[in-house]
This record gives C-alpha cells, sequence and structure tokens, in this order.
C-alpha cells in the first residue's frame, strides 16, 4: 500500500469543490476560521481612545474644586471686592473670586503648628493641603444676617439664580457612561467573534490552535544524514524510518507496519533536533516541530486541544514527521501533580497517548521525540505501541569529533597548518554543539587579527578559553605570583611523574575565569573505563597544588579550594558508587546520577545506617590522606624540578607541553602496568 502524493490530494480535493491543503487547525468540511485582528490593530485602537480622552479633556475641562472658607472671610473677601458674583440656597453659599484665593492661609498654618505643638489634641489646619481656587463655598452661621443683601449690593458683587458650577450634561454622560458603553460594545464584537469561530476557544486567539513550526523541504533549507556527524550508530536505527516513509510497500506486503514513535535520548548539544530534521530531509516529508512546553497553559485543556490539532494536521499532510522536543516537560509520570488528574500536564500526556494509539501504521506519521531525562517518562508513553524504539545518542568519539568539525569548517577558509583530527583529540567530552561553538569562536578570533584563514593556533587559543575561560587581568604581587607558579607547578609536576596520570597540556598563572592560574591535562585517548589506580593518580595530582604550597612555604592558602572539592567528590564516588574500598565492599551507597545531565549533587535522604555513614568517612579521608602524602613525597623528591618550572613560569607564565618537559627534563608519566598489558595484546 502507498500514501498518495500531495499533488494527487490536491487534484482529488479540488475535484470534490473543496480547497487544495488547509491551515493549522483548520479542517476539510468546514471553512477557514477567520483571523482575529492582530496586535498592531490593538495598539491602533488603543491610542485612538487615549487620544480622544486627551482632546476632550482639552476642550471641556472639568471645573476647578471649590474651597470652603469661613463667613468672616467671605465677608472680608466682600469688603476688599474680590467677590465677583454668589449664589445661595438655604443656608449655603457658592461664589465666585475675582482673583484666586488660597484656603488656609499661611499664617494660620503655622498658628495650628504652634498650638498643636502645646496642646496634642489641639485641631490642626495643616492636615489638609491649602488649596487655590476660583470658586468657594462656605455656610450662614445660625443667626441671620439682616444685612447681607444690602452689603453685597454696596461692594457690586452679583447675587445669581443659578448656580455658580453647572456641568456640562454631555461630558457628565460621557465620562460617566462612556466606559461602560465600551465595555459592553467589547464583549459584543468578542461574542459575535466566537460565534463566527465555532465557540470561545476560537475567539481567545486561537488558543486551541497547536504552535508547531512546519518546515517544508521544498521551501526551506534542507537537512540531510550528510549535515550530521558523529553519531552513525545513531543514524543507522533511522534509516529504516526514512526507508519506510519513502517506500512503505515494501514493508507493508510483508506484514510489517511503521513504528509510531522513536525516543532520541542523549545529552544536551548532541543533534537530537537535527537528527530529527535530517529523517525527515532524507524522507522528504513534512517535518511538524513543536516543544512540549509549549502545549502547556494556564487554562486547563488547551493543551489537549493543541495535541489534537498537531496531529490532525500531520494526518492531513501525511506521510510527515511529528517531532516533540523534550517531551519530559509533559511526559512525566503521572501522580506526582499536586492538582491530581485534573492537572493540565496529565490531560495532555492522556491525550498524546489517545493520539498515539489512533495510529493504524498506514497514515504514514512518524513521532520523534527527544529528552534527556528518560527515566522520569511515564512507562504508557514508552511502551510498544506508542514509542516502539529508543535511540541513544552519546557523546562523540575522536572519530566523531572530527567527523563533526569537517562538517562545521565547510564554510570556514582553514590554514594549512589546522588539524582536524589534533582538534578532535584535544575535545574529549565535546558535544556535536561545543565543536560548532568551538570552530564559531576560532572564526571570530582570527577575524579579531584581521587573518583571511583560520589559523590552528586559533583554534587551540579558543579552546583554552571554553575550557580555561577568558583571561582576567589582575595587578598580582610577586609574592602572589611565586606562590601560584608553585601551586600550578605542583600540578604539573605530579602530572609527569605518576604513572597513569593524563599528560599535562599546558600551565599557566594568568588568571582565567575564577582561577588564579591553570594546569590543563587532558587524555591521550577517549576514556570510558577507570581504573582505580587511574583515580588515585587524579587524586594525587589535584593535591598537588596545596602540597607544593607546603613544602615550600610550610603555610596553607585558599587557593585550594576547588582542589579539595574535586579530589573529595571522586574519593566519595569511589567508596559509595564503585566499591573500591574494602572496608564497604561492592554496596551501592549513593544513587547513580543522570548519565545524560551529569552528576546533580548529593542526593536527598540516607541510604544507609549512621555507623555505615562514619566509616563512608572514614574511607573518604584514608584516601585523601594517603594520596596526600604520597603527593608531597614525590614533590620533595623532584623539588629541582619543581623550582625549575616555577622559574620558567614567573618569567613566560604560560608553558605548553614541549615546553614543559625541556625545563623540567622528565619524560612523560608512564602509562599503568594494566594499560600496558592491553596495549601489548591489543
Amino acid at each position: 500500500m502507498s500514501w498518495p502524493t500531495r499533488q494527487e490530494r490536491n487534484a482529488s480535493e479540488a475535484a470534490r469543490g473543496q480547497p487544495a491543503g488547509g491551515r493549522l487547525g483548520s479542517s476539510q468540511e468546514q471553512p477557514p476560521t477567520p483571523s482575529m485582528p492582530p496586535r498592531s490593530t490593538w495598539l491602533t485602537f488603543l491610542a485612538i481612545l487615549a487620544l480622544n480622552y486627551v482632546l476632550m479633556r482639552m476642550l471641556f475641562p472639568a471645573p476647578q474644586d471649590a474651597i470652603t472658607i469661613p463667613y468672616t472671610t467671605f465677608k472680608e473677601q466682600v469688603e476688599q471686592g474680590n467677590v465677583e458674583a454668589i449664589y445661595s440656597q438655604g443656608s449655603s453659599i457658592e461664589g465666585r473670586f475675582f482673583k484666586p484665593v488660597t484656603w488656609p492661609p499661611q499664617e494660620q498654618l503655622e498658628r495650628a503648628r504652634r498650638r498643636a505643638q502645646e496642646q496634642p489634641f489641639a485641631p490642626l489646619f495643616g492636615t489638609v493641603e491649602p488649596q487655590t481656587s476660583m470658586t468657594f463655598t462656605t455656610e450662614l452661621p445660625a443667626f441671620v444676617d439682616p444685612g447681607l443683601e444690602q452689603f453685597l449690593i454696596d461692594h457690586g458683587v452679583e447675587i445669581s439664580a443659578k448656580p455658580i458650577q453647572e456641568g456640562n450634561p454631555w461630558m457628565t454622560l460621557l465620562f460617566g457612561f462612556g466606559p461602560a458603553l465600551l465595555i459592553i460594545g467589547f464583549y459584543v464584537w468578542l461574542f459575535r467573534r466566537a460565534q463566527q469561530a465555532g465557540g470561545f476557544g476560537g475567539a481567545l486567539m486561537g488558543m486551541g490552535k497547536a504552535k508547531a513550526r512546519r518546515y517544508d523541504q521544498e521551501a526551506d533549507t534542507k537537512v540531510t544524514f550528510d549535515d550530521v556527524a558523529g553519531i552513525d550508530e545513531a543514524e543507522n536505527e533511522l534509516v529504516e524510518i526514512v526507508d519506510f516513509l519513502k517506500d512503505p510497500e515494501k514493508y507493508t506486503r510483508l506484514g510489517g507496519t511503521a513504528p509510531k514513535g522513536v525516543l532520541l535520548v542523549g545529552p544536551p548539544g548532541t543533534g537530537k533536533t537535527l537528527l530529527a530534521k535530517a529523517v525527515a530531509g532524507e524522507a522528504g516529508v513534512p517535518f511538524f516541530s513543536m516543544s512540549a512546553s509549549e502545549f502547556v497553559e494556564m487554562i486547563v485543556g488547551v493543551g489537549a486541544a493543541r495535541v489534537r490539532d498537531l496531529f490532525r494536521e500531520a494526518r492531513k499532510h501525511a506521510p510527515s514527521i511529528i517531532f516533540i522536543d523534550e517531551i519530559d516537560s509533559v511526559g512525566r509520570a503521572r501522580g506526582q501533580v499536586a492538582i491530581g488528574g485534573a492537572s493540565e500536564q496529565e490531560q495532555t500526556l492522556n491525550q498524546i497517548l489517545t493520539e498515539m494509539d489512533g495510529f493504524t501504521g498506514r497514515e504514514g506519521v512518524i513521532v520523534l521525540a527527544a529528552t534527556n531525562q528518560p527515566d522520569v517518562l511515564d512507562k504508557a508513553l514508552l511502551r510498544p505501541g506508542r514509542f516502539d524504539r529508543r535511540v541513544v545518542l552519546n557523546l562523540p568519539d575522536k572519530a566523531g569529533r572530527e567527523a563533526i568539525l569537517k562538517v562545521h569548517t565547510r564554510k570556514v577558509p582553514l590554514d594549512e597548518d589546522v588539524s582536524l583530527a589534533d582538534i578532535a583529540g584535544a575535545t574529549p567530552g565535546f558535544s556535536g554543539a561545543d565543536l560548532k561553538n568551538l570552530v564559531n569562536e576560532a572564526a571570530l578570533l582570527a577575524a579579531r587579527r584581521n587573518r583571511d584563514k583560520v589559523a590552528h593556533a586559533d583554534f587551540l587559543d579558543s579552546l583554552e578559553k571554553i575550557v580555561l575561560g577568558p583571561e582576567r587581568p589582575l595587578l598580582l604581587s610577586q609574592e602572589d605570583r611565586e606562590r601560584i607558579a608553585y601551586h600550578e607547578a605542583g600540578h604539573a609536576i605530579l602530572g609527569l611523574v605518576v604513572p597513569g596520570a593524563d599528560p599535562v597540556h599546558r600551565v599557566t598563572i594568568v588568571p582565567r575565569g575564577q582561577a588564579l592560574g591553570v594546569t590543563y591535562q587532558r587524555p591521550p585517548t577517549d576514556r570510558y573505563n577507570y581504573p582505580e589506580a587511574y583515580l588515585r593518580a587524579r587524586i594525587i595530582g589535584m593535591l598537588g597544588g596545596r602540597a607544593a604550597e607546603e613544602i615550600v612555604y610550610g603555610t596553607r592558602t585558599t587557593g585550594a579550594e576547588n582542589d579539595i572539592e574535586q579530589a573529595t567528590n571522586l574519593a566519595r564516588n569511589m567508596v559509595t558508587r564503585w566499591g573500591m574500598s574494602d572496608k564497604l565492599g561492592m554496596v551501592q551507597l549513593a544513587p547513580r546520577p543522570n548519565p545524560y545531565l551529569g552528576d546533580a549533587g548529593p542526593a536527598v535522604g540516607k541510604y544507609f545506617s549512621e555507623e555505615t555513614a562514619r566509616l563512608v568517612d572514614a574511607e573518604i579521608l584514608r584516601i585523601i590522606n594517603e594520596s596526600y602524602e604520597e603527593a608531597k613525597a614525590l614533590l620533595r623528591k623532584h623539588r629541582k624540578q619543581l623550582d625549575a618550572l616555577v622559574e620558567a613560569l614567573l618569567a613566560r607564565e604560560t608553558l605548553d607541553e614541549k615546553e614543559i618537559l625541556e625545563v623540567t627534563g622528565l619524560p612523560p608519566a608512564p602509562a599503568l602496568e594494566s594499560e600496558r598489558v592491553t596495549a601489548a595484546v591489543s
């Protein structure tokens, strides 16, 4: 059985009188949903409302608030000829001044404050801020002033029959009912939009529509397996998926069906998203990409609606691929959410399970998902029939890193001295993203140095910047420089004399990052299994800085903080995880960290008794003390080489591997006996 091509589907839809293709979230039976106005329209509408309000306030300013004055002050203002007109109703008098008046006056406020200081409960005018106005109100006293009318007439005061402050009724209506009318109009418009969109879900900005990004291999940049390197074993697992999408009849004739889901597992930066795009590019099918966190919203049910919309759209364009990045955001094991079964995360997960169960294997829709926390995923999501396959993407080995560097340097002009093999050997533990960043940093550094091509030195300097941190200019005294030199020289000497130690690549007393000096050691080959002797050699080398300081100066400083931390963690893992203690034996006393995210720190809770905890502490202390004593013994034995290396560091500040060997006259560290036997056998 084969699926119809996109041209055949479009021709069939046109013959039935339906438009070809479709928008994400629409169905073939219903007309397309009218879209909401863009954000710019809303901003323009709000700006017009604000401008109208400002213009109305300017054309029809609000009447000034009247001040309340005593009756005696009112008569004083009349005598001074400052009252223009009054209006009286009952015992209240409203009036208008010729010149604005401030009440209470400043002298009364000062008297009130002095009285308040003498009598704490005396009234204080200062509790009310002074106001200045052209209008006023006052109250007639209880006794009637029979000569008030003649008094006003004699001073030319107009006695009006209409109120002094009479507001505009249209403005009162506008400011009183305008906002309510606008809100009512908005809800009427929203209701009509909801009816057109088939419910309020369509009116609320298409909240239930999937936000998947569709990559059409014809219009967008096509990604193929040629753009992916260093993960050949993962590519081999997905070649069958590509072949099935290209020629499904080859497999269906024997009763086979395509895998419904493929879970890509690996550390960050190993190329999970890039590999998914390459599968779609090789198969030549539409590719829908969406992050799992985009499903979940505050409103319960939106995530499930987006899942339905995404799978409906993928089926419409079948054969196609759905890629869900960081699926652990919604795929975590159920029953761990405080809200319970009504939570948005669980509803979204249930909808994904339902949609994947609805596949018959003939739609041509394959779900690819990526995660670096497979241990937290729900078991129902991982069972066969949903995610049938798990493809693990590990960090690339040396050959893989070289292949990745070749991919990322296609458009980078390289100098003749560049050796990608050497760079690959100097970057153990780097992911594809790390190598891409390294190439970019080297290109930027070469541009700053006004080069036409990227040289090998640019790659090495960029590698040091990434691994060791950028140089940090500090004004250090000669005594501090010498102490730092002895500290770093102690690390370097032990890296040369301890059997099995990683070769010393570079030593510098130039401050980098948070460190005042750095000794950079790198293994000659990628290591996947660590002998106990090698781990002991690492601890001895870590404690070399403190040992050198104590031998030379007889004092201790804080410079060994990071060394002590690393040595303690390594010794603790030897005792609690790897069974390298004779007293404790082969017992796991600490949980295994996530292999894709690294060690997340100490586990919460205890896995052993207090007596065992004391024994663990004793064994860790024993390993640290034995390693420290051996470090001091070796440095005392090679004191001349230590002093010579310090002298060279003070003169040149940075030494590479060749210069270190020349200055000290020591050969590289001998290999472990077990490694020599393995090399001889191989």
